[in-house]
């Protein structure tokens, strides 16, 4: 597993508290929202936070967000094409 994708896996278990949770509980291209891990619009909010604080990566439209958080490995592909300070 790529260090960006367990980066982002512990990033996301501290942002939304899942402590239940360990990066080997989150499938790298398993949906995040709905059957998935189950994360819902509030947790997204956060999730662009995230992105902002810890990639300098802005997410202004909600369509592009819902793209970009379909799953770990989406995610990361995004942050490696856009990420400003990572």
């Amino acid at each position: 597993m790529s260090d960006l994708k367990v980066n982002l896996k512990l990033q996301i278990i501290e942002a939304l508290n899942l402590e239940d949770l360990s990066p080997a509980d989150i499938q790298d291209d398993a949906p995040l929202f709905g059957d998935g891990l189950g994360l819902d619009s509030i947790d997204a909010l956060e999730l662009i936070v995230l992105l902002e604080r810890n990639y300098g990566i802005k997410v202004v439209n909600p369509e592009d967000g819902r793209a970009i958080f379909e799953s770990i490995n989406v995610m990361a592909k995004y942050i490696e094409e856009n990420a400003v300070n990572s």
